[in-house]
């Protein structure tokens, strides 16, 4: 989630997006080779082969070509410097909505959107704001607090391990309402935490898992993109050790060791903004989108149903219903959830 690697350019119109070959940003079109007035571009900071977060984006990407007859492109970034660089190819080609996917993209999208006051902005996980730029914010704890209930419900280690990419501010607060989560039901819990240092070693997310094994955690939850997938083959190899997806459904990444995912529905949220943008109704400002609005949820593994205890399924259900209706939420650390 939210990271900077190797920069190359995806030419849409090819069956093989996920490795296409890098090319100039711009010049994608439409299914069906046609050039569309309504011109979409994404910017992610890691291969959109990941199975998380970035795979998520490229998927939303799609959906608002699929939906809306968007040309679009997309380009894979590697530093603050491409960040800026790339904004700024995308306004002088005149397209019309820009999305960095990422917390990272903020300070260059907010130097860059006064400049082409005709394309729209967009980042991801951040806080700004402008006549035409703004940010998408993911409730992302409340769905990690009801995936630490599951974790604390079903460790028989009383240690359960966080890894993330890098110590981002998103993914701090997930890992701390994980916490929070996990204790309400299990108050013995011990957390075992750590970060990567970027999210595409995946020798080094599996690395990082075994070490957390080794010190008797038989629960993770990742948030590292690609390597991420360290992370989940190093449980596969565990016997008795449960691990939790994030950012997409990765239940079937590990059918058996997966006890859930994390899930931001990235293509819904994606395609209400552009709707927003293509109809003339966008309007700059911070658009925060949880639970109620269906767009993102804790999806438990149906093949690891059979071995949680029935009395954690009702108690996420119960608290699930709170954080939908307003009632509760994982921020809230006076609640006695």
């Amino acid at each position: 989630m939210f990271k900077t690697t190797q920069r190359f350019v995806t030419n849409i119109n090819i069956v093989a997006v996920l490795l296409a070959a890098a090319c100039g940003p711009g010049g994608s079109k439409h299914a069906d080779g046609a050039q569309s007035a309504f011109k979409v571009a994404l910017l992610t900071p890691g291969p959109v082969s990941d199975q998380s977060w970035n795979a998520g984006a490229y998927n939303g990407l799609l959906r608002i070509r699929d939906s809306l007859g968007a040309t679009i492109s997309h380009i894979e970034t590697k530093t603050p410097a491409d960040f800026e660089e790339s904004f700024r190819q995308y306004g002088a080609q005149g397209y019309t909505l820009v999305i960095g996917h990422g917390f990272e993209f903020q300070d260059a999208a907010k130097q860059v959107a006064p400049d082409y006051p005709a394309t729209v902005f967009i980042t991801t996980s951040g806080n700004t704001e402008g006549p035409n730029l703004a940010s998408l914010q993911f409730d992302f704890a409340n769905p990690s607090y009801l995936a630490g209930i599951l974790a604390g419900a079903v460790t028989h280690s009383n240690v359960i391990g966080v890894i993330g990419g890098t110590e981002l501010p998103p993914v701090r607060e997930s890992f701390a309402a994980f916490a929070r989560g996990a204790a309400s039901v299990n108050p013995q819990v011990k957390l075992v935490s750590s970060y990567i240092g970027n999210w595409d070693d995946v020798s080094a997310g599996r690395e990082q898992a075994l070490a957390q094994i080794a010190q008797g955690v038989d629960v993770i939850f990742q948030n590292a993109d690609a390597a991420g997938l360290g992370v989940i083959q190093a449980v596969k190899q565990n016997q008795g050790v449960w691990v939790l997806g994030s950012n997409s459904n990765q239940n079937s990444v590990a059918p058996t060791n997966m006890l859930g995912s994390v899930v931001i529905d990235l293509p819904h949220a994606f395609l209400t903004v552009a709707r927003e943008v293509k109809t003339g109704h966008f309007r700059g400002r911070v658009i925060s989108l949880g639970m109620k609005d269906d767009v993102v949820r804790l999806v438990v593994n149906p093949n690891a149903r059979a071995r949680i205890p029935l009395l954690a399924i009702a108690h996420v259900d119960s608290v699930r219903a709170l954080m939908e209706s307003g009632a509760f939420t994982a921020l809230d650390t006076a609640g006695g959830h």
